[in-house]
């Protein structure tokens, strides 16, 4: 039985670092060659070295990979080979022992034409269109005077003087914190992504320019890239798209909130006029003074007709002509008082003269007396029979100007 070449790796008994160079070596040369598209982010091709060394990264991804070619497939290319170009290589996967790297060795390097790049272009528009990213629904306004104002854009370039200087003419007192990144090229996006992130975290920006100039297809390559595309669609601050690039729109522009054709347009877009929204304040405040005014007349005529009403020119004479009323019928209720007592009082009188006319003092002045029985209880009953005094009874008679005392000595009965 054959003893394996490397027995299994342990503790004990691990592989020295060759062994596992040589694996990996073997694992990888048993790949075939591939073709692989991405973007040259590095070409070095120093004369005298013979072997020319590249970096291609995925503009999708942070993923690279280096290449290694012949020196003279990068001179004699029919297009050039420089940084940012978009290419297809072949070429196989090699690991180089003494270096333990990983490379691709390739033998040919096409470049990606404009017609291509644009098909592209145009596929990934339907892809984010389909996914939502350009509706209209999801765009937000910018703020009519924002705090401060993010400008992502080129370092010293004339996009960022643009931009300022035409908000400044508009706005002196416009804020801007400016972030410089590489607006071409194969480090453009991962700057840009950086730079739009850190605004979007800053509580004091709220609105976001992402500015470049004009240029050619190629150069503008990094405001149609998906990832781009996708960050600035997931900020929660509005971003305006100011790409000086008319005949091919990016496909930044489709996402940002806000497109502008140029860099100028944007300056004076972010910010209002201070003379424009000066004269539209004063003639605001005229026409509230005129109104005002006008108000105030309305309400003066209304109070100078109500003045000129009789009730309010003589408010006292109806008090005097009710007082008067009141008077008079003060007066005639007293007429009526007096009359009813007067009335009463001869009723009253009448009725006097009658009780009088009826008691029994009247009747005692016409010459009768009273005789009342002397009891000793002191009852006094009157008398109205003989039977009721025999004799020996003893008698209270009243008179009319008196009474006298008598016995019963004799009765005489009819």
């Amino acid at each position: 039985m054959t003893k394996p070449k490397n027995p299994p790796s342990t503790p004990e008994q691990p592989w020295p670092v060759r062994t596992v160079a040589r694996k990996v070596a073997g694992w990888i040369d048993r790949l075939g060659t591939v073709w692989v598209e991405g973007q040259l982010t590095q070409v070095n091709a120093r004369p005298g070295t013979g072997t020319a060394f590249l970096v291609l990264r995925d503009p999708a991804a942070d993923v690279s990979l280096t290449l290694t070619c012949p020196i003279g497939l990068v001179r004699d290319s029919a297009a050039p080979v420089t940084e940012g170009s978009r290419v297809i290589v072949h070429g196989k996967p090699t690991f180089f022992l003494s270096r333990g790297t990983f490379s691709l060795r390739v033998d040919e390097i096409r470049s990606v034409g404009i017609g291509e790049l644009l098909a592209r272009i145009e596929r990934l528009r339907k892809l984010l269109a389909a996914e939502g990213l350009f509706d209209p629904a999801r765009k937000r306004r910018p703020p009519f005077l924002p705090r401060q104002v993010g400008l992502i854009t080129g370092r010293s370039s004339a996009a960022e003087h643009d931009v300022v200087s035409n908000a400044r003419h508009r706005w002196p007192a416009a804020r801007f914190r400016i972030c410089h990144t590489a607006t071409q090229g194969a480090l453009a996006v991962p700057a840009i992504i950086d730079a739009l992130e850190a605004l979007d975290r800053d509580p004091e920006t709220d609105v976001i320019v992402i500015a470049r100039g004009g240029g050619s297809v190629e150069d503008l390559l990094p405001f149609s890239d998906e990832a781009l595309c996708r960050a600035v669609a997931a900020a929660r601050t509005p971003v305006i798209s100011a790409i000086g690039h008319e005949p091919d729109t990016p496909l930044l522009d489709h996402v940002a909130d806000l497109r502008c054709s140029t860099p100028t347009a944007a300056g004076r877009t972010i910010v209002p006029d201070l003379a424009e929204e000066t004269a539209r304040i004063a003639g605001l405040r005229d026409r509230a003074r005129r109104a005002l005014s006008g108000w105030v007349d309305r309400e003066r005529r209304l109070l100078d007709n109500l003045r000129g009403r009789p009730v309010l020119a003589q408010p006292y004479r109806e008090l005097d002509r009710r007082a008067d009323e009141l008077a008079a019928l003060r007066q005639v209720m007293r007429n009526h008082t007096l009359r009813a007592l007067a009335e009463r009082a001869t009723d009253l009188s009448h009725l006097q003269s009658r009780l009088t006319s009826l008691g029994p003092a009247a009747t005692l002045a016409r010459g009768y007396a009273i005789a009342q029985v002397i009891t000793d209880d002191d009852r006094s009953p009157v008398l109205r029979s003989v039977a009721e005094a025999p004799v020996g009874t003893r008698l209270r008679i009243r008179l009319t100007d008196g009474a006298v005392s008598s016995v019963v000595d004799q009765t005489d009965p009819r």
